[in-house]
């Protein structure tokens, strides 16, 4: 196996950097005594722009999902300094979603669905003891359908997110875009996105890991210890 170099980001540098700053610079500086409606809304995109753009440079990794969510950036951010109609807002926060849960059901026809990637990997689990059992018990192939319903519930929590992405732009933001309304309500929207999308889009993906988990451990009979990679073998 190849190591790996890739530096994690810290979950609270996320949070502070492509939610809690740009929500607090669209609600608080975009009057025109201080930023006006134009920089804050583009001081605020950059920070999730420059901290992505860093993120893959620094990585050296092509993450798809991370582009995505650059592009959804530049978007929000052409919808507002255009002036665009407020609906195209609630358009692409569920379009980018959409597309990634599409993706996900796609490559579940594939000898790779996603969430084998994901979780089903060398990195995470002990991938050559774990199918070197379900071949014994001959269950390989019960593991493979059981990895495709898995599949199919990862792009289910896109699909939520989707839903919920549209609905939270749709009831937040309703004031026309280049005002300063507007910014206030993309600042609370982005705000709120976390704890009403993010926290149980999370929450669903962690019942998704322990279901492939506790699917291993039935049909291979492996302890969880035995279960996941350890480097020292």
């Amino acid at each position: 196996m190849q190591p790996t170099n890739r530096k994690k980001p810290s979950p609270l540098v996320e949070i502070l950097v492509n939610v809690i700053i740009p929500a607090v610079i669209l609600m608080k500086f975009s009057t025109p005594e201080r930023l006006g409606t134009v920089n804050a809304l583009v001081l605020a995109l950059s920070f999730p722009i420059l901290y992505g753009g860093w993120d893959l440079v620094r990585n050296r990794h092509v993450n798809y999902i991370a582009i995505l969510g650059l592009v959804s950036v530049f978007l929000t951010g052409g919808i507002g300094l255009l002036k665009l109609d407020v609906k195209w807002l609630a358009i692409k926060e569920a379009l980018i979603p959409a597309l990634i849960g599409l993706a996900v059901v796609v490559t579940g026809f594939t000898r790779s669905p996603l969430v084998k990637k994901l979780i089903f990997n060398p990195l995470v689990m002990a991938t050559e003891k774990i199918q070197q059992k379900l071949d014994h018990e001959h269950s390989a192939e019960l593991f493979d359908r059981k990895l495709r319903f898995a599949n199919h519930c990862l792009a289910g929590t896109f699909a939520f997110s989707a839903v919920m992405n549209y609905v939270l732009a749709k009831v937040i933001v309703t004031s026309e875009t280049g005002t300063v309304a507007f910014n206030e309500e993309l600042g609370k929207m982005t705000f709120l996105s976390y704890p009403m999308i993010a926290i149980p889009s999370m929450i669903m993906l962690f019942g998704i890991m322990w279901y492939v988990i506790r699917t291993i451990r039935r049909l291979t009979g492996l302890e969880l210890r035995d279960i996941f990679h350890r480097e020292d073998g």
